[in-house]
């Protein structure tokens, strides 16, 4: 449970006639992690893939080519059998990438000219409001044309160095076409750009602008209705073979992984050897396998693990299936290593707990509940139901502690005394029961705990809450240093940091209490500190101040918390403030508005902050102090079918 799988390594070794069996063997048992061989100097060289690998590669791109232009995607299509798929991959492949092959054509056609039309009409633009045909702008030898944009009316300016022009003036645009004798060219343009002019493009078509415009809108029109209708047909191309593209790209993603197979494995000229790790309560079945499929001719060898392989060791979770969920927030840090304790069943704990302490409110651990539940439901993703059992555990312990809390969508639930006056509660008759005086700041502990009249109290408690944790981290890191490097680099390295803890305390308390006390303190301090310096050299002495540090980064377990109470409560204040004093149906409605929109800001609110800073909490303050982690997945050769059975 809080460690990883326990695997063995084993070797299998047989002639080449039967490697094709041993490794067809190998991947219906989805349970040998297949190592790749490096070639050494012993002489043995990487297998060829199989005869099959090319034709199975070229139809398996082929494949993968249609599904992603039909935009099939995973779904619970029914299971088909193995051999109906290869007879219909025969007669079916051919004749679907034919269709596909020409309707994608015929699409990349219509984009294609859709595309023109729109650089077309953007270019005639302009000229859209100057009756002049597009091909009367080219070709001349005598006359110079400018066609462009400028600030204002030129012909003014133009008609001071010239009388012999032809010029069309759009004032909405600012576009303008002008006509000028050659030999006036280079003074006409000094003119223009005087004006800001700027030349545009003149697209190569005739005709009036205007009526080209009218055109290509027409045209377009007549593409996106004949795209409209290819997308029809595509997807009812789609509907026809989704299924059998699914059964079929698995199949050949089996047969492919199959016929490359050999590309990892040593062999001789006669042998195959294949290396790799099997769980070891596997070790049984895999023999069984492959002596069944080989009929007793392939050999497995268990080697003995060394203590350089616990490196590369892959690693497979072992934790009971409650636990499991929290697997996904182990990954998204590393996978532990193989001779390291898997905290994966620790934060199953903590993390939950330390979200509900932070959240604490019955309201919205009841709509993150309901929220989480239907999206499980609803959403078949395997990466997303992990993540909504976390949210389902959290939002369990949110509920407890809204109840110790007394708390609903930040209005209290029981009525409080204060000697500034009553704060009522939202159940009537249900009163704070006063339980003990806190020895902090003179605060009273009550039921239910109104964590805003007990901020002090709540720091401190938090703090330890923060100094257990990580020492309970120093303790697992103790035994993991242990079980690598022996009993004294254990204790110098992290039983340092438990004796350090232990100096300083006993110091403090002789301080308030007995001189020998305070005198005991600073001498195992000392001890600890020399410790320390041996096992973690001159970067343990620097971490010191870390302590303090860590312990009170606990304190957010209050301080997001209340954050929270406090936009609940104010959107609350809002919502009713807006109610009373007008009263009305318009009042009433805003208020409505703002407290809905305020809570579900907040529940979004609800779902982050607690989470990333309960996460902070594992992966900085806990796992700072024991977890190292890197370790490389269990990735069995083999498959798990979805859409095909034997």
């Amino acid at each position: 449970m809080l460690k990883p799988k326990q695997m063995s390594r084993a070797v299998i070794v047989g002639h080449k006639d039967i490697m094709e069996e041993t490794i067809e063997a190998l991947h219906s048992s989805n349970l040998f992690h297949l190592e790749n061989y490096n070639e050494d100097s012993s002489g043995l060289k990487l297998g060829r893939p199989f005869e099959n690998a090319g034709d199975v590669s070229k139809k398996l791109i082929q494949l993968r080519s249609i599904s992603s232009f039909l935009g099939v995607k995973k779904s619970d299509a029914p299971k088909q059998k193995v051999n109906t798929v290869l007879n219909d991959l025969e007669s079916k492949l051919d004749k679907l990438d034919e269709e596909v092959t020409a309707k994608t054509e015929q699409r990349s056609e219509l984009e294609s000219r859709l595309k023109e039309l729109e650089t077309l009409a953007k270019d005639l633009a302009p000229f859209s409001a100057i009756p002049i045909e597009m091909e009367l702008y080219r070709n001349y030898e005598n006359i110079a044309v400018f066609a462009g944009t400028v600030k204002e009316n030129v012909g003014p300016a133009i008609s001071k160095v010239t009388s012999t022009y032809e010029m069309e003036y759009d004032q909405n645009t600012g576009t303008v076409a002008l006509f000028v004798k050659k030999e006036d060219e280079a003074t006409v343009s000094e003119i223009l750009s005087n004006f800001e002019f700027r030349e545009l493009r003149i697209p190569e078509i005739s005709g009036i602008p205007q009526t080209l415009l009218a055109g290509i809108e027409k045209e377009e029109a007549d593409i996106l209705k004949q795209i409209e209708s290819l997308e029809t047909d595509i997807s009812s191309i789609k509907e026809k073979y989704s299924e059998f593209i699914l059964a079929s790209e698995e199949l050949l993603a089996i047969e492919s992984e199959k016929a490359e197979a050999p590309v990892k494995i040593a062999t001789s000229e006669h042998t195959f050897m294949i290396d790799g790790w099997v769980p070891e309560d596997g070790i049984a079945g895999l023999e069984s396998i492959v002596n069944t499929a080989t009929n007793g001719r392939a050999f497995v060898s268990v080697q003995e693990i060394t203590k350089q392989d616990t490196d590369i060791i892959p690693i497979e979770y072992d934790n009971p299936k409650v636990a499991r969920p929290f697997q996904e927030i182990m990954n998204l840090y590393a996978r532990p290593k193989y001779n390291e304790i898997d905290p994966t069943t620790l934060i199953f704990i903590s993390f939950p707990l330390f979200y509900g302490m932070i959240l604490g409110d019955i309201g919205y651990a009841l709509i993150l509940l309901a929220l989480a539940m239907g999206i499980k439901k609803m959403v078949k993703s395997d990466a997303v139901k992990p993540l909504m059992n976390v949210l389902i555990y959290c939002q369990v312990s949110t509920l407890i502690f809204g109840i110790l809390y007394g708390e609903f969508l930040g209005f209290p639930l029981a009525s409080l005394h204060t000697d500034h006056g009553t704060v009522p509660g939202l159940i009537a008759g249900f009163e704070t029961i006063t339980l003990f005086a806190s020895p902090i700041a003179g605060e009273v502990i009550t039921y239910p705990i109104h964590r805003t009249h007990i901020v002090m109290t709540m720091i401190a408690a938090t703090a330890l809450i923060g100094v257990l944790h990580i020492n309970f981290g120093y303790v697992i890191g103790f035994i993991n240093e242990k079980r690598n490097h022996g009993f004294a680099a254990a204790m110098f390295e992290k039983g340092s940091w438990l004796v350090v803890e232990l100096g300083i305390i006993l110091a403090v308390l002789g301080y308030t209490g007995t001189a020998p006390t305070q005198i005991i303190g600073i001498i195992v301090f000392l001890i600890g500190f020399v410790m320390l310096v041996k096992g973690e050299g001159v970067k343990g002495p620097i971490e010191l101040p870390a302590l303090l540090s860590n312990a009170l980064s606990y304190t957010r377990l209050i301080a997001v918390g209340l954050s929270s109470i406090y936009i609940a409560s104010t959107v609350n204040l809002i919502a009713f403030d807006m109610i009373l004093p007008q009263g009305g149906i318009i009042a009433a409605v805003g208020a409505i508005i703002v407290f809905i929109f305020g809570h579900a800001l907040n529940t979004v609110l609800s779902i982050i902050a607690p989470g990333l800073h309960a996460l902070r909490l594992q992966y900085v303050e806990f796992f700072g102090k024991f977890y190292e982690g890197g370790g490389r997945k269990y990735n069995p050769f083999g498959y798990i079918r979805r859409y095909t059975e034997e």
